[in-house]
């Protein structure tokens, strides 16, 4: 069998949300996470939005809309989703005291056995969020 041609990364995540949370998503990964707005509407009644961290995309979806899309084909998640995000070192306690702040618990703390931690918490709609500060997983 011949090996498969190269995949350099991962561009984009999907999250989703129940209908109509739509506006507190956006005004948790805008104002309390800091991302940044690089698309979004509702196109034929199927909300989303698109949003930039460093070099990654996060896609936002109504759950229940983005099953009944065509094109690109639908998708979804039954359940909560989960999404890592790297953080310095630097500012791993920070982001801590950041969400605490502003009252949303962090469920969990973990050490890694290659090194590093992180922490998790969840964001409106009920998607487990986690904070790392350093890469833990094999090359």
């Amino acid at each position: 069998m011949s090996k498969p041609p190269e995949v350099t990364g991962i561009l984009e995540t999907v999250l989703y949300y129940a209908p109509g949370q739509g506006p507190v998503m956006e005004r948790f990964y805008l104002e309390l996470m800091g991302f940044r707005r690089i698309g979004g509407g509702s196109e034929g009644g199927h909300p989303f939005l698109f949003l930039r961290t460093g070099g990654s995309v996060l896609l936002l979806f109504d759950r229940e809309a983005s099953l009944s899309k065509q094109s690109p084909p639908h998708h979804g998640a039954a359940g909560p989703g989960h999404v890592c995000f790297l953080v310095p070192e630097a500012d791993y306690e920070e982001w801590k005291t950041h969400l605490r702040t502003r009252d949303i618990p962090i469920e969990e703390e973990a050490s890694w056995p290659r090194g590093g931690r992180s922490f998790y918490f969840r964001d409106p709609a009920g998607n487990t969020l986690e904070m790392a500060n350093r890469d833990f997983w094999p090359e």
